[in-house]
């Protein structure tokens, strides 16, 4: 809790411009989430690659057209003009034949362009917010990472470039999580994540005050609308031999798609972490982490090389959806094996038991 403090306290602290710093920290949890290991022990260093792939993911849906009345447009998330990050998005997003598709999408209709677009939005995290984000007035609190370079670093733009073509350069891409942090962000995501959201709204708000109300902000910035999972609906039914996830009773003509993992902890539209249930199952569970025995048929499901997992794979290539494994494993990890005593699981209905912690880890050791 004290990290907790220091950490939002730093936030506040900080020259607010943009709201990059708020991408910036929700790209180093959710890698750390993600490459969390059958030990609970998430990674202790990240790359400017994939703090730029991930801050790609977040600004995605914030590149649509917010449908304000008055004047529809891109949101500005910079308190001059736009931030250059979502610039460089919606430069990429032109190019597309259907701007509205998905980011996975993308990414396999313009594999070239996409790669570019990546080269530029980690120039510019180099650049700007991955040295200003420890800074504040009367110095540096470097609490969560270390990196090799400053805000001098524009002169040796070069030596990037060079590192991204591929050839020797003496630029180091390592963000090095202080010792902790990395465990830290993983135990206190369902703390932090609501509270940077709110902020990152209030920001985005502030800046665009002649277009919006600040009460339907969040849920278009970050709510989990924004990829219709409806082509998928029918595989995983399939795949579930017309029968429900959760209470095992086969389906009628209606059915629904929910998060396995709940979006509010980790937002994750891979297939892997998708599953088809009932209606009413799907209300009752919520944002719950579902129990044990949901666990441990969920992971084997899921095993590579089971039925349930080449199944998956086969749906995801018919259909073009986004599939990671071991990416949604890692989340999987870093939630269930960090569950404090006394914590309960959805199970059914309004029934919840008591997390067998012996149980968690023996199942989430086997992925």
């Amino acid at each position: 809790m004290g990290f907790a403090e220091r950490l939002i306290s730093l936030l506040e602290r900080t020259s607010v411009v943009a709201t990059y710093k708020y991408a910036v920290v929700i790209a180093l949890m959710d890698l750390c989430m993600e490459a969390t290991g059958k030990d609970a022990i998430p990674r202790s260093h990240v790359t400017t690659r994939q703090v730029a792939e991930k801050v790609i993911e977040l600004y995605w849906p914030q590149t649509r057209t917010y449908p304000a009345s008055n004047a529809p447009r891109v949101l500005r998330q910079n308190t001059g003009k736009q931030a250059r990050i979502l610039s460089d998005i919606l430069a990429f997003r032109s190019t597309l034949p259907d701007q509205s598709m998905s980011l996975h999408r993308a990414r396999l209709e313009a594999p070239v362009a996409y790669q570019r677009l990546v080269h530029r939005v980690e120039w510019t995290l180099i650049l700007m917010p991955l040295p200003r984000v420890q800074k504040v007035r009367g110095g540096e609190e470097p609490i969560l990472y270390h990196i090799q370079w400053d805000t001098d670093i524009e002169r040796k733009k070069r030596d990037v470039t060079a590192y991204q073509r591929g050839e020797e350069s003496p630029f180091d891409n390592r963000i090095l999580l202080k010792p902790g942090v990395p465990e830290y962000l993983v135990r206190l995501n369902l703390l932090l994540r609501p509270l940077i959201f709110r902020n990152w709204a209030a920001l985005v708000a502030r800046v665009n005050r002649d277009l919006i109300e600040e009460a339907t902000l969040e849920e278009f910035l970050f709510g989990k609308s924004r990829v219709s999972l409806g082509p998928v609906a029918p595989l995983l039914r399939d795949i579930q031999n017309g029968a429900c996830f959760y209470c095992g009773k086969t389906f009628g003509r209606r059915l629904e798609v929910d998060h396995f993992i709940p979006w509010s902890r980790y937002p994750d539209n891979g297939i892997e972490n998708l599953v088809a249930a009932h209606a009413r199952c799907n209300r009752k569970k919520r944002d719950f982490l579902a129990d044990t025995e949901h666990l441990a048929r969920w992971t084997a499901r899921n095993t590579p090389g089971s039925p349930g997992a080449r199944a998956l794979l086969s749906a995801a290539r018919e259909t073009r959806w986004e599939s990671h494994a071991e990416q949604t494993f890692g989340v999987a990890r870093s939630i269930y094996l960090n569950l404090l005593p006394g914590v309960k699981l959805w199970r059914l209905g309004d029934i919840f038991v008591p997390a067998d912690r012996a149980t968690l880890r023996r199942v989430l050791a086997e992925t």
